[in-house]
């Protein structure tokens, strides 16, 4: 009886804490709690790298989109265990979790939206995919998880693998599926997804790379859930593999209109 106390004795806890960014919370609300376990039944997770000047044109509304001086490249969107979100509402995350890790994750991890701060933007990728990974070792806390994230995006370089061959930021220049998997692919494996949304103009744009890792992070994933089977987690739809599309340069004057 006292396994299934214990998700509940944790949510007491941490309802005893000061909510401020300040406060740290080392806690497991995994380790021995029962009513984690169906989410912890994942085997797949997805690690998603998103194109700024794209993620403009995902937008409603476009006049929410900024991009930082400092970014000139693939983001992290997130790392997200596939067919399970917020499992563990009990396990907040603080400023303080994190704050070894701030100028890293400002750099490669930064909100894209006026009305968001990179803060929140991280928090909220914590209690939704974050609290889902954790219960695997090296994933399960705040630290650990965005220290994964930040390795994740260093080992895949995406900039420097479509730079060497030729594929570069244009307004003019289309591209097609088959020339950039064929590039991707002994980076990323075969299974990785190359996603697209629609500009103004009605063009196919490239958007993000969701690139799919098994449950100790090598690439690719075996035991992956049919399509129809996962929750879509992200705007996007897969660029077409007939036709072209095209990877927009990053204009931070003008981040949603960078071909005007």
């Amino acid at each position: 009886m006292l396994r299934w106390l214990l998700p509940l004795l944790a949510c007491v806890r941490i309802a005893a804490l000061p909510q401020d960014e300040g406060t740290a919370y080392d806690g497991d609300p995994y380790h021995g709690a029962a009513g984690n376990e169906m989410s912890c039944k994942w085997t797949c997770v997805v690690f998603t790298l998103q194109w700024p000047a794209a993620f403009c044109q995902s937008l409603d509304n476009a006049s929410l989109c900024t991009i930082p001086e400092h970014v000139d490249t693939w983001t992290i969107h997130g790392l997200w265990p596939m067919k399970v979100q917020q499992c563990c509402r009990c396990w907040p995350m603080f400023f303080s979790d994190v704050q070894e890790l701030h100028d890293a994750l400002q750099e490669w991890w930064p909100s894209l939206l006026k009305s968001r701060s990179s803060f929140n933007f991280w928090r909220d990728e914590w209690e939704k995919h974050g609290t889902c990974a954790a219960c695997v070792e090296g994933l399960n806390s705040p630290l650990r998880y965005f220290q994964t994230c930040l390795k994740l995006r260093g080992r895949f370089d995406l900039r420097k693998a479509l730079e060497d061959a030729g594929i570069k930021p244009s307004c003019d220049r289309p591209y097609k599926l088959s020339e950039v998997q064929d590039v991707l692919a002994p980076l990323l494996g075969h299974a990785c997804e190359i996603e697209c949304v629609q500009d103004d103009k009605g063009r196919e744009v490239w958007f993000q790379v969701k690139i799919r890792l098994s449950r100790n992070l090598t690439v690719g994933c075996e035991h992956a859930a049919a399509a129809a089977d996962v929750t879509p987690i992200s705007q996007g739809h897969p660029c077409p593999a007939q036709g072209t599309f095209y990877l927009l340069p990053i204009d931070r004057r003008r981040p949603s209109r960078p071909c005007d």
